[in-house]
C-alpha cells in the first residue's frame, strides 16, 4: 500500500512539472511572437532561491527556466533580449525624475519620490525603469551601469559635486 502511495505521490509531481514546463514555454512563445525587443533583469536566482521565506515561491515560478527559454527563442525567432544588470536601482530610481532613493526596503510596496513628489508602486515603477534602460541599450547601444561600478568612460563626481570627465 505505501509503495502505490509514493507512485502516485510522483506521478502528481510529474503531472504538476510538465504543466509548469508547458505553460512557461506557451508563455514565452507568445512574449516572443508578440515583441520585438523583451527586456529583463539579469537576476541571481541561485542566490535568491538560498533564502528559506522566498525559495519555493521563486522555484515554482521558474525565473531561471523562464529566461532561458527567452534567451533560445529570441535568437530562434531573431527577436532581441536585453539583460538589464542585478545591480541596476530599478526599483530605487523614480521613473518621473530620475532621482535614487538611499534605501527602499523589500516591505515597502509603495513609496513617494523626496525629488518630485511622484507616487510609485514599486514592481511598476521597476518595470518601467527596466523597460526605458532596455530601450536606450536597443536603440544607442549605451550600457547602463550603476554608480558603484567605475569604468573607464563614464563621468565622476569632483569634490565639488560637479561631475568632470575621467583622468586619462
Amino acid at each position: 500500500m505505501l509503495r502505490s502511495n509514493d507512485r502516485q505521490r510522483g506521478e502528481r509531481r510529474a503531472k504538476i512539472s510538465d504543466s509548469r514546463k508547458d505553460y512557461t514555454h506557451k508563455l514565452t512563445a507568445r512574449l516572443i511572437r508578440e515583441n520585438q525587443t523583451i527586456v529583463v533583469e539579469d537576476l541571481a536566482v541561485k542566490n535568491m532561491v538560498k533564502n528559506p521565506k522566498l525559495a519555493r515561491a521563486i522555484s515554482d515560478a521558474a525565473w531561471g527556466e523562464l529566461v532561458r527559454q527567452l534567451e533560445y527563442k529570441a535568437k530562434w525567432y531573431g527577436r532581441n533580449l536585453v539583460k538589464i544588470d542585478r545591480w541596476f536601482p530599478s526599483s530605487k530610481r523614480c521613473g518621473n525624475c530620475g532621482h535614487i532613493v538611499d534605501k527602499l526596503p523589500l516591505n515597502i510596496r509603495e513609496w513617494d519620490c523626496p525629488n518630485c513628489g511622484t507616487h510609485h508602486d514599486r514592481d511598476i515603477n521597476a518595470s518601467r525603469n527596466i523597460l526605458a534602460v532596455g530601450h536606450t541599450v536597443t536603440v544607442c547601444g549605451a550600457n547602463i551601469r550603476p554608480d558603484r561600478h567605475k569604468s573607464k568612460g563614464q563621468l565622476r563626481k569632483t569634490s565639488n559635486g560637479k561631475k568632470q570627465k575621467p583622468k586619462s
